[in-house]
């Protein structure tokens, strides 16, 4: 009788989890055997058994301040009783003005605009749409082009897609992609890069593909180029040194403005508010999203260079300037957890804390190498990833037994292809990095 029951609760179950089709994610796979959270707080998830599981991977690389912290959370509950909705067209609230000042304050000093979106992949396509708009408002209406990187992830709309270089996130589209695009070279070279720590040394002439499809597909054409600093998605491919300084004056040479993805690499993740603070080299545009709220209210954005929105702010002042944006750009519950989630990076010195916490990231990954099947390991501020050989006739199932069975011992990391990634909280102790690469290590030797 006991069993009978137990089979009526799997069929429950099973019933349950079919309604919803679930992104990014192999669904039938999934349902046979799920992996269900219901609690979070600090640097674990509780899953629906009971089982503390330790967040490797920030949530989505998005929760970078921990999970549940009070001051957030207690922002968006106040808030909920003041102001639930405004509407963003032709009316204000004073939190998206508030916001935008605090981003602005972090931001390059030529960067002094922020336009709201609710999510990273609508910041790529306003990012876009901004670049055709700000050649327009110059009179250069033949710059229609974009160009973005092979393996560069830039959201799911279609200007993200077309601009993307994950052919598995093109493939079904292909058709429907803006014309003309084109794409970069990208970073990832394991016979000249692998073990890197840090930025490679090797690659900063890989920039020059830029140059040569400026020349070959007529420059003044292309109205943007766009570039993760770290590719995220595509398993934390690192930037040479001096590759982003070669594309930023590439860019120059060309009068092509450049567009930084930091929707993964913002908000602490590379031990700074935004790239340029790393690397030196600011963009005309920097999208953003995930950390800003920690990952707690979709919340996305443009941050816009002064010359770029001058261009715009053109023509008869009754006149809107931009025909664009979203029902719920800069939602007043969106814009309280940003502003607290910004408290808390600032209050609790997160951003020093990892670049101190990178330096034991990165000794510690790095003593996976000699592990079985690990071909690369690279590493960057809060971010590191390492690479497997693949099964024969079977890519990607190696890294994803590893992503199932550190699940189950207890720590939620990411995998892409034969890529594992890891991206922990700001606030992140030594012991939860050792028990991160000490569980991928058990777990790697025992499937060998």
């Amino acid at each position: 009788m006991e069993s009978s029951n137990n089979a009526d609760e799997d069929h429950a179950i099973a019933d349950n989890l079919e309604a919803l089709w679930m992104p990014f994610t192999h669904n039938r796979l999934f349902k046979k055997k799920p992996r269900l959270i219901e609690k979070a707080s600090g640097m674990y998830y509780e899953s629906s058994d009971g089982r503390k599981v330790l967040d490797g991977i920030s949530g989505l690389w998005c929760s970078n301040v921990g999970h549940n912290h009070p001051k957030i959370s207690e922002a968006v509950k106040s808030q909920l009783d003041v102001l639930d909705f405004s509407p963003p067209f032709q009316v204000g609230h004073g939190l998206g003005f508030e916001l935008a000042n605090e981003l602005i304050k972090v931001a390059p000093e030529s960067i002094n605009h922020v336009f709201f979106t609710n999510s990273g992949s609508e910041a790529c396509d306003t990012a876009m749409k901004i670049a055709l708009a700000y050649y327009q408002g110059l009179g250069e209406d033949r710059r229609y082009r974009f160009i973005g990187r092979e393996k560069g992830y830039h959201g799911v709309g279609f200007g993200g897609i077309s601009v993307g270089g994950i052919d598995a996130n093109r493939k079904h589209y292909q058709k429907a992609l803006l014309p003309d695009t084109k794409h970069i070279c990208h970073t990832h070279n394991l016979s000249e890069m692998a073990f890197s720590k840090g930025q490679p040394r090797w690659g900063a002439h890989l920039a020059d593909d830029l140059e040569e499809l400026l020349k070959g597909n007529a420059a003044s054409e292309v109205a943007g180029v766009i570039v993760e600093p770290m590719q995220g998605s595509a398993g934390v491919i690192v930037p040479p040194d001096g590759y982003l300084e070669k594309i930023r004056a590439i860019c120059d040479r060309h009068n092509v403005l450049l567009i930084f993805d930091e929707v993964i690499t913002g908000f602490g993740r590379l031990g700074e508010w935004f790239s340029p603070d790393r690397f030196g080299v600011v963009p005309d545009m920097i999208t953003f999203a995930k950390g800003v709220t920690n990952g707690v209210i979709p919340l996305g954005g443009v941050l816009v260079n002064d010359q770029v929105f001058q261009s715009i702010m053109v023509g008869p002042e009754h006149l809107v300037e931009f025909f664009h944006g979203y029902t719920y750009s800069g939602h007043p519950l969106a814009c309280a957890a940003g502003i607290a989630a910004m408290e808390v990076y600032r209050d609790e010195d997160l951003l020093s804390k990892a670049r101190r916490l990178e330096q034991e990231l990165e000794h510690q990954i790095h003593t996976l190498q000699g592990e079985p099947h690990v071909v690369d390991i690279r590493n960057l501020g809060m971010a590191c990833a390492v690479e497997f050989s693949s099964k024969p006739n079977q890519p990607s199932v190696r890294a994803m037994e590893i992503f199932q069975k550190c699940f189950e011992r207890g720590l939620m990391i990411r995998y892409t292809g034969d890529i594992i990634a890891i991206g922990p909280a700001l606030v992140a102790s030594t012991k939860e990095i050792e028990f991160i690469i000490e569980t991928i290590r058990e777990v790697v030797r025992d499937l060998a």
